[in-house]
């Protein structure tokens, strides 16, 4: 049941990006130029999913198991730190360059555009290099 879950919630999630114009790195280009031709249509779609997710979020902070019965896991700390802040601006830095994130990069994988692909690839890779200093990190 876990898996199907999983399965809907992020075809559902995949959807919302296609629909909200999220997956077009046109528009989402457009959004980023604030000192240009700005499309404020995704500070819109942004807004709405916030307003969407604040009280189920407010209630699963309240729980201590999931709905499908697995541990709730919520981050739990507060503080910003420089891993934090510099993870912050590499995503930033990376969505303005390419237009696009990870999660509609995966929706429009198999749609044609080249850069989809290239970008997957390179956010792997960036996975398993935050993955190796983790691991250097620890011992």
């Amino acid at each position: 049941m876990a898996r199907l879950s999983a399965f809907a919630c992020g075809l559902l999630f995949g959807l919302g990006l296609l629909l909200a114009g999220m997956a077009n790195p046109a528009k989402v280009l457009a959004f980023l130029d604030l000192a240009g031709a700005w499309d404020p249509s995704l500070a819109l779609v942004m807004a709405g999913a916030i307003a969407v997710a604040a009280l189920p979020l407010h209630l699963a902070g309240r729980r201590s198991r999931a709905l499908l019965g697995g541990a709730m896991q919520l981050p739990r700390r507060r503080e910003l730190d420089v891993r934090l802040v510099g993870g912050s601006l590499l995503f930033g830095l990376g969505w303005g360059i390419a237009g696009i994130c990870p999660g509609p990069a995966v929706a429009i994988l198999l749609s044609g555009h080249w850069q989809a692909p290239l970008f997957v690839a390179a956010l792997l890779a960036g996975m398993l290099i935050f993955a190796a200093l983790e691991g250097r990190r620890g011992h």
